[in-house]
Parts: C-alpha cells; structure tokens; sequence
C-alpha cells in the first residue's frame, strides 16, 4: 500500500508596529508579571510600551529579578519618571552589623539585565534605585532617557557593569543627593548625554570606582541641519562631573578609561567642584589614573579639594587648559604625558593646552611630559602657571616647547623648581622660567633650560634663590 506524505507550507506573517505608538501599552501586565512572578521575571522578547513606571517594592514582593531576552526585549517609556523603579528599604550603611534580617531575606541583591530601556517623553528616565542594598544591573541599553541610571536617598554596594547608557537628555549615571558608599561602575559605553557621562550632585558619597569604561561626548553642543551650534553656555557639561555645594566627595578611584568629548562644550571631561563652606575637606581622597582624557575646554578641573592624585594619564585637547585646579592642596600630578599634537595647533581656534594651579598649597608636578603647551600671553602664564601659591614643588618635567614660558610663578612662597629640562624656541617665547609679584623664600635649582636667545630665568630681587642651574643659548 502506497503512501502519500502532504506537506503545507504555512505562511506566517509578523507585524511588527512601525513605532511606539502603534503598539499595545503593557504597563499593567508587566506590573501584574512583577508583582506576582515569584524570584526572576522573564521579560519577553518584543516591543513593550508602558506609560507609567514598573515599581519592583522589594518591601512587598520579596526578592526579584528582571530579565530580558538578551536584548531583544525593549521597554518604551512614553511618561515622566523612571521606568523601572527598584525600592528597597535599607537604612543601614555597608556594615553587616547594620543590615536588617527584612533587607537579608527579602531586599538584599536585585538584578536588572538584558533589555532595553528607550525614552519617549522628555523627562521620562531608566532605571531608579531607592534604598537598595547590592543591586546589579547589567547588559542593559538606556537611551534618550533623561537619567539612564538614577539614585536616590540611600544605596549601598551598587554595580553596574557591561552596559550601555547613551543619548541622554541629562546625565547617564547621577547621583542625586543621595548617601551612597560602594559602587562599581565598571566595563560601560556611556556616551552622547547632554549634560554628563556620571554626575554626582551633592550628598554624601564614598568609595566610587570608575573603571574600564568609555566615556565619551557627553556634552549639551547641538548642530542643527543647516551646521549651526546650539548650546547652553550655562550648564557645566562633562564625562564626570562632581559638584557638592553642600555635601562630600570622597573616595573616587577613575581608572582606566578613555574620557574625551569636542572643545565646543563648556566644563571640563573630569570635573570636581567640592563645597567652599566644607574646603578643604569636602572633595577629597581622589585617584585619576591610566585614564586617554581629551579634547575639550578644558580636560580636569578641581575645586576646593584636598588628597588628589593624578598620575600615569595621557591628558591632551585642552581648548583653554589640560590642568585647572583652584583653592586645592595636597595634590600630586606625576607622570602624565600631556600636550596636543601639532597639527591641533594649526586649526582655527587651536587647542592652547597648559597647567594652572590658583591658591593651591602643597603640590607635587613630578616627571611630567609637557609638550607644545601654549597657554599664557606675553604678560603673564606658560606651561605651568601658579598664581597666590605656597609649597608648591615642579621637578623633573620636561617641558618642551612652550609658547611663552615654561613656568610661571606669580605671588609663590616656597616653591621648588628642580632638575627640570625646559627648551624654549620661537618669537613669543618670553623666558623659561619666571617669578613675579609679592614672591619670596623659593628655590630654583639643578635646571636645564635650552633657549634660542637669552630668554632663562626671570627673578625679581629678593623673590629666591638660584643655584646650579645649566643654561644652554644658541641655535
């Protein structure tokens, strides 16, 4: 007996919604999977619309979790506020001791990955956090969020690692007046936010390690279709941007990343500015290192800071300054390599590059690379300019270059400049070194500066001591 096999062929056919506003809003049923979903919620593949926030209240529902189709899941956020809000109810700090049995057995530990988070409202934000104790998001995509990640009143030990915060309208990582100790921001692209790539805004905040990330762009220059710039000059934009009028930054570790932007944009790629009222003590405890940090207005400011190291960078594209640090003390710059290639200088507006320290105490420049910096004018500034400076120590640079002076002391007290190599050439070079102004009890010493002319060391009378310095003219 013969036997026909039949095979049909069905014809599926997806319809895939052309925007946000042709698909189902699912705010409900996602709210009902989350309330009701005991331990992990699947969030499934597709498209989810919600015009108001999914709220995780660990103090309600126990342990959760949200997770995504590895990135096929995407949820559209078309109202004000977060999308997703993450609650917990810890009042304690890091401490053990401090953590109550409700945070261990129903809070502690919430873990937001996989998905995609997209903004369809101008204040519309990610993901919000409130109160938690070790939450993790990761493998997410936030974008055109006004807050990628947002948090709030208390949190301890956060982490948020291999992940992409991009095209915000504020800021991608902010730490808004919270108390916050622990957190790891480690292995993200977060790029193109209008304001900042990770801001801090006051609060009291403690333990922050920025690793391994890039940080790029985050800046508020519009260009508009017929290649005008729009900006608002007003707001300090940069990649990390900590300003604490009235709280503490303390404990900052940023490490190995690449930080760079354009030189359009007002503020600075790293930007600290701790409280006048709290100086010196209210930005303190700081580590830049290893970091490329590039091509902006200006490449690090600090601010009423105190204990900060900045070693080992490569620091470049400063449109007005590499360097900028005010009322600051114990600050140590060592073996940065800092100064923009030449073909910077030549276009129009050129990057001018430069170090400038103003009422700073107790500094160390140590075996820095300064090339080409041409920051100055004929009557005041170089390289390095320090201005109403005390024990202030710059040896073993090689400054290279410098359009008008390689350094300039203006109204020091106890300055060391030692064993530096200083060449200078050109016809607005002035002098390689200078000390003006209400200076006195400095040393210069042990330099080598190469000159052209006889353009070396500027001192007026009684501002110093020079000894043994090597002083080399001629072309």
């Amino acid at each position: 007996m013969n036997k026909t096999l039949v095979f049909v062929l069905l014809t599926v056919t997806l319809t895939v919604p052309s925007s946000a506003e042709d698909t189902p809003i699912a705010t409900v049923s996602l709210q009902d999977m989350i309330d009701t979903t005991a331990g992990l919620v699947e969030l499934p593949a597709g498209t989810h619309v919600i015009d108001a926030t999914l709220v995780v209240d660990l103090t309600k529902t126990g342990y959760r979790g949200l997770r995504g189709a590895n990135g096929a899941t995407r949820i559209v956020m078309t109202a004000p506020g977060p999308a997703i809000s993450i609650v917990g109810n810890h009042k304690g700090t890091a401490n053990p001791a401090s953590v109550t049995e409700h945070t261990w057995e129903a809070e502690r530990f919430p873990v937001v990955s996989g998905l995609e988070i997209l903004g369809r409202h101008p204040e519309a934000d990610g993901i919000e956090l409130y109160r938690t104790l070790k939450c993790t998001i990761q493998n997410v995509l936030i974008r055109n969020c006004r807050y990628g990640v947002h948090l709030t009143e208390r949190n301890r030990n956060f982490l948020l690692a291999d992940s992409h915060i991009y095209d915000g309208r504020d800021s991608g990582v902010f730490l808004d007046n919270c108390n916050l100790h622990q957190v790891n921001i480690i292995g993200n692209h977060i790029s193109y936010n209008r304001r900042a790539g990770i801001r801090q805004y006051n609060g009291d905040v403690h333990n922050v390690q920025i690793t391994g990330n890039d940080i790029e762009y985050n800046h508020n220059v519009q260009v508009t279709k017929d290649g005008a710039e729009q900006r608002d000059d007003e707001l300090m934009t940069g990649e990390i941007v900590l300003e604490s009028p009235n709280g503490l930054i303390s404990e900052y570790t940023i490490v190995s990343n690449t930080i760079q932007s354009i030189s359009q944009s007002r503020g600075a790629n790293i930007l600290i500015v701790g409280s006048e009222k709290h100086t010196p003590h209210a930005a303190r405890t700081i580590a830049i290192s290893g970091n490329i940090i590039g091509s902006r207005d200006k490449n690090i400011v600090l601010e009423h800071a105190v204990r900060v190291t900045i070693t080992g960078n490569t620091i470049y594209g400063g449109k007005v300054l590499n360097v900028q640090a005010k009322h600051t003390q114990n600050l140590v710059l060592s073996a940065n390599n800092i100064g923009s290639r030449p073909s910077m200088h030549k276009v129009v507006d050129g990057y001018d590059d430069g170090i400038l320290f103003e009422n700073c105490t107790n500094a160390i420049l140590d075996g820095n690379i300064l090339s080409n910096l041409r920051y100055g004018g004929a009557a005041q500034g170089g390289a390095i300019t320090l201005i109403n400076a005390r024990n202030i120590r710059v040896s073993d640079c090689q400054i290279i270059h410098p359009r008008f002076r390689g350094i300039h002391l203006i109204n020091g007290l106890a300055c060391v400049f030692s064993d530096n190599t200083i060449e200078g050439t050109g016809e607005d070079f002035q002098t390689a070194i200078e000390v003006s102004g209400a200076s006195k009890s400095n040393l210069i010493q042990q330099n080598l500066i190469i000159t052209e002319t006889e353009k070396s060391i500027t001192m007026q009378h009684n501002t110093g001591t020079l000894t043994g310095n090597t002083i080399i003219t001629g072309k």
